[in-house]
């Protein structure tokens, strides 16, 4: 299990708690990205009161990596052939560890195995039952089909270690989309109905920093779009690195993946052009994104922008902190 961290002092003992209560044996590395508030203390304080049956080491990186690159950096210490995913800031289940190796048991193509989670808020009181989940399984296809960029969350994943250190390393902000579609070329993907894990809600989450909701105004919706796109971009630069570091694999499964790192692209682009580009260059993009399945809804929506002002976009009538999905 990789407990990962990011000035998380009011959290990581609670996490830390769940990790050591699962009912499996397990090799746990936690590791804080460099805070500089008391998480790192508070951990190693936690290790060393441990007597039980899980191998528990507390470290901290060299300097601030990001997620990414933490990750990279973690795949090549741990033992085990799965990996785990644990957030300084979520809970863990007691079951959740054996329930994951369960499926990768059951399902010997797997590559990610991730699960539904409760949402909760920053005290730990629920907000909504079983959320966040996909289908049981997702390959190539799927998330073509999906289009909504929506993939197994980071943060319920279990991930086989290949998917690091057998691939390019990660670059980027985000994991989930570039996991997924890895585990999707090599294999498949699988998401558990169950929710094993609290998966807490509160200002400080990654996944509401890039999915910014704060206000309904442009400037919002602005600061939101770009940070998406960028984000769209590194998921296509990511699945063209992996296509070319297998050329042994299946030439379908290396063409659905082109594809894919085609389609979060257009849909970079087609973010960027409401963002900057004049109404007459939308024109080409949405065009191409209504013949493309998994972007017809996204691509109407945007055709029906061409008759708004710009200032309008981003006024979606949701509260500020909303807290829902992206």
């Amino acid at each position: 299990m990789l407990l990962i961290a990011y000035r998380m002092q009011h959290t990581i003992a609670e996490a830390m708690r769940s990790v050591l209560a699962q009912d499996v044996p397990c090799e746990i590395i936690v590791s804080d990205d460099s805070s500089g508030d008391d998480t790192l203390a508070i951990a190693a304080a936690i290790a060393a009161d441990y007597r039980g049956p899980h191998c528990i080491t507390v470290r901290s990186t060299a300097h601030n990596l990001g997620l990414c690159a933490h990750l990279n950096e973690l795949a090549e210490l741990a033992q085990g052939e799965v990996l785990v995913f644990q957030s300084g800031d979520d809970i863990a289940y007691p079951h959740r560890v054996a329930r994951l190796l369960q499926a990768f048991v059951d399902h010997p193509q797997a590559q990610v195995v991730g699960s539904a989670v409760d949402d909760i808020d920053e005290h730990g009181r629920l907000l909504a039952r079983r959320v966040r989940g996909l289908p049981a399984r997702m390959d190539q296809r799927a998330f073509l089909r999906r289009g909504r960029m929506q993939t197994v969350l980071g943060a319920s994943m279990a991930v086989r270690r290949e998917l690091l250190t057998g691939l390019p390393p990660l670059a980027g902000p985000v994991e989930d989309n570039m996991l997924s579609l890895r585990a999707a070329l090599i294999g498949e993907c699988r998401c558990l109905p169950e929710a094993l894990l609290g998966y807490r809600q509160h200002g400080q989450n990654l996944n509401q920093w890039m999915f910014d909701r704060s206000a309904n105004d442009y400037p919002t919706y602005e600061r939101r779009n770009r940070r998406v796109l960028a984000m769209y971009r590194h998921i296509a630069a990511d699945q063209e690195r992996c296509v070319a570091a297998r050329p042994e694999l299946p030439a379908e499964r290396r063409r659905l993946a082109l594809e894919l790192a085609a389609m979060y692209r257009l849909e970079a682009d087609m973010r960027e052009a409401l963002l900057d580009r004049p109404r007459h260059q939308w024109l080409r993009l949405i065009w191409r994104g209504l013949r493309h399945p998994g972007l017809h809804r996204k691509s109407a929506e945007r055709g029906l922008k061409l008759l708004l002002p710009r200032r309008w976009f981003g006024r979606t009538g949701r509260p500020r902190g909303y807290l829902g999905h992206p």
